[in-house]
């Protein structure tokens, strides 16, 4: 039953991100209906994020205290709500970019809650030596959702128009909602399809931090620890570089690239596609290596190498005449970038236990941060020095999240005196 509910994490982290990745496909259209420059939309992109990163923290202590069940039932009605608000602003008005801003923030809002709440659900049902895929498959539905994205959106866009493709998208959401509803709880012992035995395998792998009575952790201690704060340094540089094929990858092959609008479709989603394959594969790896090797191997070493690898890849793409080519490339930069992201959220998990929904919360914080950045950065650096410097830069940012790995500690606990 707990890879059941990991299934069903799966399907909302898929469709999460099918609801943040529509704008970026219905770019051009919007961009015409509203009459936006490439600064102004960069200015939506990063009202999104701006509401999903400093919602983090918040969004985590409510996952925490009323449990994820409740947090991402609310917060699937809410991100549908303000999905379908988006192609509702008013075109030709003198106030179109500050209210598409404001409905952006709003479902950044409502979209927070997502994966501290998911880090949670995994922190109460899967034992710590399965977390690593546990959340490589969670995250795999990134890839997902970013994947269906492109060909889903522009077919709807050519066949019924953009306005259709937000609609569309809420609707989903709100199917998935109804799905949770009826067959997540908060936790194994309360769910009636969990067997006695799985029961027992499940609390005999949990950590220490997990278990118990323990008090939730002050948000100060949370804020104040080496640790959480360097996860979040590193994540920062993640969330910097993945929100760069969130945000612009489709505009970069449509109108620097040059690819047509069907074609641009199909190429963006190559990195997406990566993305849920190495999710995926980078979770067992990372629980092989950690049982085999320890954590620091797992956890540690393969996530810095991964994101070390990224940056080669990014750098190289730039490199490269071919458009579709270059698509491939920066893939497997994708690709070798999710191969860290398990890690991430395992280690919070282990960290922050019964209040790993805070923990990873701040952590999470910091990856958004890094897309409100790279959201405006991304089309000035291009404005100022052309797009290859705003890859460059990508590629750097990871380089550097991929050494600030070696600085992490993958058996701290915030529950322990230390």
């Amino acid at each position: 039953m707990r890879w059941k509910i990991v299934g069903l994490m799966f399907v909302v982290s898929a469709v999460s991100y099918l609801d943040r990745n529509n704008l970026s496909i219905a770019a051009s259209a919007i961009k015409k209906a509203y009459a936006l420059s490439d600064v102004q939309l960069g200015m939506v992109f990063s009202a999104f994020a701006l509401g999903y990163g400093l919602s983090q923290p918040f969004a985590g202590w409510v996952a925490d205290r009323f449990g994820p069940y409740l947090t991402i039932s609310v917060a699937i009605v809410w991100w549908g709500i303000f999905t379908a608000m988006t192609p509702l602003v008013p075109q030709g008005i003198a106030y179109a970019l500050p209210l598409l801003i404001v409905v952006r923030l709003a479902l950044g809002v409502g979209e927070a809650a997502i994966f501290p709440a998911s880090n949670r659900l995994i922190s109460s049902w899967i034992p710590s030596s399965e977390r690593g895929l546990a959340n490589g498959l969670v995250f795999a539905g990134v890839g997902i959702g970013g994947g269906i994205a492109p060909p889903l959106v522009t077919w709807i866009m050519i066949s019924y128009g953009w306005e259709w493709a937000f609609y569309v998208s809420a609707l989903l959401g709100l199917v998935a909602g109804a799905i949770w509803l009826l067959f997540v709880r908060d936790n194994p012992r309360d769910h009636k399809a969990v067997s006695q035995s799985e029961l027992a395998y499940i609390e005999a792998g949990m950590p220490s931090s997990s278990q118990g009575g323990a008090p939730p952790i002050p948000w100060r201690r949370v804020i104040r620890d080496r640790q959480v704060m360097t996860l979040t340094l590193s994540y920062f540089c993640f969330g910097y570089v993945a929100y760069i094929f969130f945000s612009w990858f489709f505009v970069y092959l449509s109108t620097v690239r040059g690819l047509d609008l069907k074609s641009s479709a199909i190429y963006s989603t190559l990195p997406f596609l990566a993305m849920t394959v190495f999710s995926t594969l980078g979770g067992m790896l990372s629980d092989r290596l950690a049982r085999a090797r320890g954590e620091r191997v797992g956890r540690c070493f393969l996530a810095a190498a991964a994101m070390v690898l990224a940056s080669v890849f990014v750098a190289a793409a730039t490199q490269v005449e071919d458009a579709r080519f270059a698509s491939l490339i920066l893939a497997g930069g994708a690709g070798s970038l999710y191969v860290a992201q398990s890690a991430y959220w395992t280690l919070t998990a282990n960290i922050g236990g019964k209040s790993s929904g805070i923990v990873s919360g701040v952590m999470n914080m910091g990856a958004q941060i890094g897309g409100v950045i790279t959201a405006s950065s991304t089309a000035l650096i291009a404005q100022s020095f052309g797009w290859t410097a705003s890859f460059l830069a990508a590629s750097a940012v990871a380089f550097i999240g991929g050494l600030i790995w070696l600085l992490v500690d993958p058996h701290h606990s915030l529950s322990d005196n230390r």
